[in-house]
């Protein structure tokens, strides 16, 4: 019995206009004026220079003479640890892609 009267008065509370407090957060009147008056940050992508490696480093270790009579696995080893010797994360690796080039025959 006490729930069901304590569930009564809560929701008679909040039908009242004068007990309701405004609702705080992102959908409250000042959250909209302070985002009104805030003028938009831009972030220039260009003026932040390059991290990575150079393209003719990265050409280098892909086109090394030691790499040519390599099979693939030997070849992306040798991929990852050229450039983990300049501080670069091999993360593309293209030993699991099979098939693209391939026709199959039915």
């Amino acid at each position: 019995m006490r729930d069901a009267i304590a569930r009564a008065l809560t929701w008679v509370l909040t039908v009242l206009p004068w007990t309701r407090r405004p609702a705080p957060g992102r959908h409250s009147v000042a959250h909209f004026a302070q985002q009104a008056t805030r003028e938009p940050v831009t972030v220039n992508p260009w003026r932040k220079p390059w991290q990575g490696p150079s393209s003719a480093t990265v050409r280098e270790i892909f086109h090394a003479e030691e790499v040519r009579s390599l099979t693939p696995e030997q070849r992306e080893r040798w991929w990852a640890a050229a450039f983990s010797a300049i501080d670069v994360d091999y993360d593309f690796p293209t030993i699991n892609i099979t098939g693209a080039h391939r026709t199959v025959s039915a």
